[in-house]
């Protein structure tokens, strides 16, 4: 069956890659493509030998020997093969290509069929991919360092605090121990303990907020009234060689935010400020409504906002520390001055909350802090009157659930001097056990969070499935799976973080009880 003449003309223009049809190496048709691919009209190709379309010539006597190989075979349509190209275009820019050939006899003999696809786009894509590639393994090696220097952070301030742990508690033994002890000496290396034991519990919920696993407690806030409360104590922190100065906006619009969490970012920015300032300064806190265009902000959404900036008059920072300054750990501080966490805490607190966090800093010249959080609606609701606790039980039935044994008999022991009647087991499987053998009611469960094999809610869910008036407090000091997306506590959820101390304890276990 033969095509027409038009059928011919129809898939030569419809096709999408350039086509041209050369006798000898000289032009004699092209499609409609092949203009917009070289920039060339019709009539300014016909005629031309195809070299002037390519880039480097040094590629005419490769295609040459294509040509030369398929006239030696036998008669007929032959595809000669496919090559890479560089393509000329009229403006003499050059572009990459990819040619099909083949050598087809044709009503006036055997004539050569190029067709040419634009490798541009493909090209581009390729570079953008392995562009991608080479950042994913630029990003994972930074991944790899800073947890490494995490790490090796970590493990510094940890050993340095179990040291001192370690050996006070082996001085209150041998005090103890010896034929006359002194209380007083005994009781000052407990203390020593127990300050290095608080410095422990400080450093974990600084990484915690760092990493955006802390408990969040978020109320509707008025950030100025904050700052009000916490202004004394920031006074007191700074001394008396620097100046504290707040400028607050009027009619700023609340924000939802943790109220202890601010008042640490504060204190944590007033510190640093406090210590580029030896000589004295000023440091400024100041507030403003602010909004913010779409793509103003790369970090966040177009919408109202509070602004607080919080400067200083100090020594500053050079710009290689500044770009560094929100890693965990990274301090300029002489070794055991400082633990490298108070901005990298900072910005954990402020991008849970929503918002974000820059620093601009020039030596000499001082240090400003940005924070920007999200305009909450509502009014501020006042601040609820503290009302004492009742922590003594009334022999009320505990299911304490603790993998690690030490602190499931320190809890024990707790709860039973202050008059509840305590079940422990070391596990789900083992408290659900406990829980079908116990005839009386069980009044509530204190479980762990992260145990191995059942972790703690879903204890608590099958445990309320066969004893609906069981309440349950969690503790943990890793509350992530009770936890909802923004790091705050599922509705109905009672939480006490690890490490507590008596008080802590009985205060909540109360709470919990009274509803």
């Amino acid at each position: 069956m033969e095509w027409s003449e038009e059928l011919s003309s129809g898939l030569l223009q419809a096709a999408p890659d350039a086509i041209l049809v050369m006798d000898e190496g000289v032009i004699v048709l092209v499609n409609d493509r092949a203009e917009e691919v070289f920039g060339w009209r019709r009539a300014e190709l016909l005629g031309r030998r195809a070299d002037m379309l390519l880039a480097d010539f040094t590629q005419v006597p490769s295609l040459a020997g294509l040509r030369r190989a398929a006239d030696e075979r036998e008669t007929g349509t032959r595809f000669m093969g496919t090559v890479p190209l560089q393509a000329r275009r009229r403006d003499g820019t050059g572009f990459p290509a990819e040619a099909s050939l083949s050598r087809v006899q044709g009503p006036q003999g055997r004539v050569t069929v190029a067709v040419v696809r634009d490798m541009t786009e493909r090209h581009r894509l390729q570079a953008e991919a392995e562009h991608q590639r080479s950042e994913v393994q630029e990003h994972r090696s930074q991944r790899l360092e800073a947890l490494g220097q995490l790490a090796g952070g970590i493990a510094h301030d940890f050993n340095n605090m179990l040291g001192v742990i370690v050996n006070y508690a082996n001085f209150v033994i041998e005090e103890a121990e010896s034929p006359q002890p002194d209380l007083k000496t005994i009781v000052a290396d407990a203390r020593q303990v127990i300050r290095a034991g608080e410095r422990g519990t400080d450093l974990t919920h600084q990484l915690l907020k760092f990493a955006r696993r802390d408990v969040v407690r978020p109320e509707v806030l008025d950030l100025d009234a904050v700052i009000a409360e916490v202004g004394e104590t920031l006074r007191g922190l700074i001394g008396d060689q620097i100046t504290l100065i707040t400028r607050t906006a009027e009619s700023l619009p609340p924000v939802t935010c943790d109220p202890a969490q601010i008042e640490q970012l504060l204190v944590s920015l007033a510190t640093n400020a406090r210590d580029a300032m030896p000589s004295g300064g000023q440091l400024v806190i100041d507030t403003a409504s602010a909004h913010l265009e779409a793509g103003e902000n790369p970090d966040l959404a177009a919408g109202d906002y509070v602004r607080m900036r919080i400067s200083d008059s100090g020594c500053g920072m050079a710009p290689d520390v500044v770009v560094r300054a929100f890693e965990p750990f990274f301090t300029t501080k002489a070794s055991g001055e400082g633990t490298g966490l108070g901005l990298a805490t900072v910005y954990g607190i402020v991008t849970q909350a929503g918002g974000s966090v820059s620093l601009t800093s020039e030596p000499v010249l001082g240090t400003t802090v940005t924070v920007l959080l999200p305009a909450g609606a509502g009014e501020a609701p006042a601040a609820p009157v503290a009302e004492p606790v009742l922590t003594a039980g009334h022999g009320e039935t505990l299911l304490v659930v603790e993998d690690e044994a030490a602190l499931r008999d320190v809890a024990g022991r707790i709860l039973s001097g202050a008059g509840y009647q305590v079940l422990s087991a070391e596990g789900g499987a083992q408290a659900l056990e406990l829980a079908a053998l116990h005839e009386g009611a069980i009044d509530l469960l204190v479980s762990d969070v992260v145990m191995p094999g059942m972790l703690g809610k879903e204890l608590a869910q099958r445990l309320v499935e066969v004893r609906p008036d069981t309440r349950v407090l969690y503790m943990s000091g890793y509350a992530q799976p009770v936890l909802a997306s923004q790091g705050t506590l599922d509705p109905g959820v009672a939480l006490l973080e690890k490490p507590f101390t008596a008080a802590d304890l009985l205060g909540a276990v109360r709470r919990r009880l009274d509803g």
